[in-house]
């Protein structure tokens, strides 16, 4: 145990207990891209193939690539009103609300590395009347 604590210290990798908080802030940066308009930004935290899937009412929606995956997202933006960050299977990501209160969907991000290699994103409405998520915070 020693020993590993020490190659990884000499080697320059995160302790694990870290790596969730390195996560989290990848997805709290690009929440904040997405928020303020910041294509570069958005394209900086993505990983170059990063592969997003968005599950809606007419079935799944797969775009892949950092540029083709941030123009969308910043779209989604600038209808969130507000967003809670949550974990989704144990992945960060974040619950998003439009003006009229109402949930926009699920977001669950994948990073690797300090980029975002996979997001999946749920607002399908019956699939999140299921999900029992939380309150929209005030």
């Amino acid at each position: 145990m020693l020993a590993s604590r020490a190659r990884r210290k000499v080697q320059g990798t995160p302790p694990p207990e870290q790596e969730p908080r390195r996560q989290r802030a990848v997805v709290d940066a690009f929440l904040a891209a997405a928020r303020s308009g910041d294509f570069e930004g958005l394209v900086r935290l993505l990983d170059p193939q990063v592969t997003w899937r968005t599950y809606h009412p007419q079935g799944v929606l797969t775009t892949v690539g950092a540029a083709e995956v941030a123009g969308p997202i910043l779209r989604g933006g600038r209808s969130m009103t507000s967003a809670l960050p949550v974990l989704v299977d144990g992945e960060p990501g974040f619950v998003a609300w439009g003006a009229n209160g109402k949930v926009l969907g699920v977001v669950a991000c994948t990073v690797v590395d300090g980029r975002i290699v996979e997001i999946l994103t749920v607002s399908d409405r019956r699939r999140l009347d299921t999900m029992g998520l939380p309150e929209r915070p005030r």
